[in-house]
């Protein structure tokens, strides 16, 4: 009987547990990687390509997951306007278990590189609006590459220390927030199975490389972009008064919003509002008929972003009536863009927590505070379904981070021209930190 329940114990601790890699193991592999992987990035910052234009390097992601023995399917994602994506997705199954779908973003900024380094961009391309632009990946989508070809091919070496499936999900377009939506819209979780965790990182300047920063709860904030065009009447630049100026109406609309967020929202909740552009007029001496403005909207819930928007109608129809405009005159409103709030699930933040202190260690796992920057990777979690942690790693120079930091001053960080990031330690970080995340949950 004892030797019955002993075999019966011996099976079932068989099968439902399986040997983790040791740290020892992932940060030798992940060292051994590094060559290969530092030839990627290199590879990649050389040659950036815009939200929507990602062919090619959509293309080499797939390549490097059909390498390794992933089953691969590309060209996966619907815009709204009914173009075609380019989403990758690699299916690795290693027998029963859960699906963990880990994920990268893969498109670059109109951004012309000044960072003088050797490998620097020199790509140019058109934009969506036809006009040519510098291309650089100053947003750190080519370390999030490059790290996760390196857990893939973890993952793919490893199999007998997890069980389950693992996908690895290449996005596009998550610059412009439309890619985790097009791949969803092209039926994400119906062509594959189905997701129980969503695990996502990315890298930040003024966090020192060979960190990680997790912690739970909404860690970006939602991004909305709205376009407000104010119609006047044209006229000559010498006889104003002749004109309805659609200048001076968005120039006072501009001063308005900021009473929007200082007077209409509660301190305690966080709004934001960027008027990031301002176009209108051909000419100096010509009153123009209209000006355009581009807005950006960032909250943490959907009470304040209400507010906000409701603050951006009323005050562009207050100035268009206090200019005097009839009814069929009143500024048109639209919204192109919106992503929702970031937000990690704490169960399973708790969870990455722990295996990511007993990998690197207490003193490189760092808690975070939210931002009002903005992700589109919560699409993936299919309206907050399905658990996602989306943690932070580091990408700064250790040095200048702790010097920034003692002096008070901030380093150039992701989207700037001059964002260079520590790019070797940055990538072996996010491989053996993501790697033995996924493992842990593959049991």
């Amino acid at each position: 009987m004892k030797t019955f329940a002993f075999a019966l114990s011996a099976a079932l601790l068989a099968t439902s547990c399986v040997a983790q890699i040791p740290t020892a193991t992932l940060q030798s592999d992940a060292a051994a990687q590094m060559p290969a992987l530092e030839k990627t990035y290199l590879m990649l910052h050389q040659a950036p390509e815009l939200s929507r234009q990602e062919e090619k390097t959509s293309a080499f992601v797939a390549s490097q997951l059909r390498s390794l023995g992933y089953q691969v399917t590309d060209h996966i994602g619907k815009y709204e306007d009914g173009k075609p994506a380019f989403g990758v997705v690699g299916v690795l199954k290693n027998g029963n278990g859960p699906t963990v779908l880990i994920r990268t973003d893969m498109d670059a900024l109109p951004v012309t590189e000044e960072t003088g380094v050797a490998y620097a961009s020199k790509v140019r391309a058109k934009n969506a609006q036809g006009e040519e632009v510098g291309v650089m990946q100053a947003c750190g989508h080519d370390i999030h590459m490059s790290a996760f070809i390196g857990i893939a091919t973890e993952l793919a070496k490893h199999k007998d220390a997890w069980h389950g499936t693992v996908l690895m999900l290449g996005q596009p377009a998550e610059e412009v927030i439309q890619g985790a939506k097009a791949m969803m819209a092209d039926g994400l979780y119906t062509r594959f199975p189905r997701p129980d965790y969503v695990l996502g990182m990315h890298d930040f300047g003024n966090i020192a490389a060979g960190t990680v920063g997790i912690s739970s709860g909404p860690m970006m904030a939602s991004s909305d972009s709205i376009t407000v065009v104010f119609h006047g009447v044209g006229a000559h630049g010498s006889q104003p008064q002749n004109s309805k100026d659609p200048i001076f109406m968005g120039a006072e609309f501009v001063t308005l919003l900021q009473g929007v967020v200082s007077r209409q929202i509660s301190p305690q909740s966080p709004g934001v509002i960027t008027v990031g552009t301002f176009h209108a007029g051909t000419k100096n001496n010509i009153i123009p008929a209209e000006a355009t403005l581009g807005l950006t909207v960032r909250s943490y819930d959907e009470a304040t972003l209400k507010k906000l928007l409701d603050g951006i109608t009323n005050a562009a129809n207050a100035v268009a009536v206090a200019y005097g405009l009839p009814a069929d005159k009143m500024p048109t409103i639209t919204h192109p863009e919106s992503t929702a709030p970031t937000v990690n699930d704490a169960a399973l933040t708790e969870r990455v927590r722990k295996v990511a202190i007993a990998t690197l260690g207490a003193d490189k796992v760092l808690p975070q505070q939210a931002v009002m920057g903005s992700e589109d990777v919560g699409f993936l979690t299919d309206g907050y379904k399905i658990p996602m942690t989306f943690f932070r790693l580091g990408a700064g120079d250790p040095a200048k981070v702790a010097e920034a930091q003692k002096k008070g001053v901030a380093l150039p960080d992701i989207h700037s021209p001059l964002y260079a990031p520590d790019y070797k330690p940055a990538i072996e970080t996010g491989v053996v930190t993501m790697t033995a995340v996924a493992v842990s949950l593959l049991q």
